[in-house]
């Protein structure tokens, strides 16, 4: 059997299963009412392990990066979300959509407190009121595995429903890495 977006995981109604989520997540979970949960090993928690334990495919698996863009004093955040196949143009069309001089992944300890997530888990299921860019790859992925917050879990969403969570805007940020 192929690599496949359920790959060899146990699947189960996210809102079903709280204590697999973040807090922030498990608040915000009714916004994804179709995605569901799986629990992982959280050591194997990173794309290219997980994907590889899982028998899930590189092509369905969706990170979240917290970039943070600087205009003078001003730090802009927002939240990417590209294949793990794909590369986050940071530095040009993330920087330009936040009016920003500079643009940078947000550093890992700014982006756990802020988000309330663990590092290896951030989603952008209850994310604090950031702009969720979504990459026109990840939009017309199908099925995509994301974070549930914690290390120890991930969600499987619609593509779709990503693009239905507030402030998410679809755009053309990343390339085949």
């Amino acid at each position: 059997m192929s690599p496949s977006a359920r790959g060899t995981l146990d699947w189960r109604p996210a809102a079903d299963h709280p204590e697999l989520l973040a807090p922030a997540v498990a608040a915000a979970i009714h916004l994804v009412p179709e995605a569901l949960v799986a629990e992982i090993d959280a050591s194997l928690a990173d794309t290219a392990a997980f994907c590889e334990a899982y028998d899930v495919a590189l092509e369905a698996s969706a990170n979240c990066v917290i970039v943070a863009g600087r205009r003078g004093d001003e730090t802009r955040t927002a939240a990417v979300m590209v294949l793990a196949t794909h590369r986050a143009d940071v530095n040009g069309v993330v920087r330009k959509r936040l009016d920003a001089r500079k643009a940078s992944f947000a550093p890992m300890d700014d982006a756990v407190r802020d988000t309330g997530m663990e590092f290896g888990g951030i989603t952008p299921v209850g994310l604090p009121g950031w702009p969720i860019l979504v990459d026109d790859a990840v939009a017309e992925a199908g099925d995509v595995v994301i974070g549930a917050g914690i290390r120890g879990a991930k969600l499987l969403v619609p593509a779709a429903a990503l693009l239905r969570l507030p402030l998410a805007e679809r755009l053309e940020l990343a390339r085949p890495a």
